[in-house]
């Protein structure tokens, strides 16, 4: 199948992100969200991103207006209907993906792929409120997109090696670069991830180190660009916290339990850079 028409739903952060990679590698965008002033948003931080990618020459003023050009905004699902490829981008939350899955699964062709930007849900389960559960996958991608390398391909049972393939291929268009995972709490990247996380807060709630400390130390002794306690804030507290109740549920083992101290400061709304606090405070 030939891509040249991607609908996107969500204009928040993966939802602007991807809508920018693929428009800026020549493939037309319709962006969905529920109101205007979302939409507004989205295309102001894709406007930005290209402003500064502008500024450090990685792209000419005519790549950035053709970029614009090829992204269209609507409230309206039908308007979806001309794409061979839509991606749900919503929050993290399994109602409202099955909601508007099943939204798109009575609007779209029965040709068209849906994949879903999920950072933990079962894409099996996804796949089986749809009635083209061959055609549907996992796309994740990571944050932020326009410069984030790597694009998790996530098969559910269902899924069919001619969707796996065709999915595959766009990301390789989009400059990415795929890994093949298998249906699973986490997928890989957040299955190592967000534990490692999890357990920054235990030796943060223990008293062992400072914050500062204990993101230097992963930062110095493991290499890593930014600290665990740091992640977090720039995930959102309330996303890890959300992707650790997941894996206790799922895999019923304790070494998957939410760290206490998250839990309260997600109660406390110390949800990290969006709130303004979380491990820091941010102006």
């Amino acid at each position: 199948m030939t891509l040249q028409t991607i609908g996107i739903i969500g204009a928040g952060t993966m939802g602007n992100g991807i809508a920018q990679v693929c428009a800026t590698h020549g493939l037309d965008v319709v962006m969905v969200d529920i109101n205007d002033a979302a939409l507004h948003k989205g295309l102001a931080t894709i406007t930005a991103s290209l402003e500064r990618l502008l500024k450090k020459e990685k792209l000419t003023a005519a790549e950035r207006d053709a970029a614009l050009a090829r992204i269209r905004t609507s409230t309206n699902y039908d308007d979806l209907k001309g794409a061979q490829l839509v991606i749900e981008a919503a929050t993290e939350n399994l109602e409202l993906k099955i909601k508007i899955l099943r939204q798109l699964d009575a609007l779209l062709a029965p040709e068209v792929i849906v994949a879903t930007n999920t950072s933990s849900i079962s894409i099996t389960q996804l796949a089986a409120v749809t009635g083209r559960a061959d055609r549907f996958i996992g796309m994740h991608f990571f944050n932020p997109v326009p410069l984030m390398a790597l694009v998790e391909i996530i098969r559910g049972l269902q899924t069919s090696d001619a969707t796996h393939d065709t999915v595959r291929d766009l990301a390789l268009k989009l400059g990415k670069t795929p890994i093949t995972v298998k249906n699973s709490p986490g997928f890989v990247v957040n299955r190592i991830l967000v534990p490692m996380i999890n357990e920054a807060f235990f030796v943060l709630a223990e008293g062992l180190a400072s914050p500062e400390d204990i993101d230097a130390g992963m930062k110095l002794g493991c290499n890593h660009p930014i600290g665990p306690l740091a992640l977090a804030d720039m995930i959102g507290l309330d996303v890890c916290l959300a992707v650790m109740n997941v894996y206790f549920a799922e895999f019923n083992d304790s070494k998957y339990r939410p760290c206490p101290l998250l839990k309260e400061m997600v109660a406390a709304g110390y949800l990290g850079r969006k709130t303004g606090r979380g491990v820091y405070t941010y102006a």
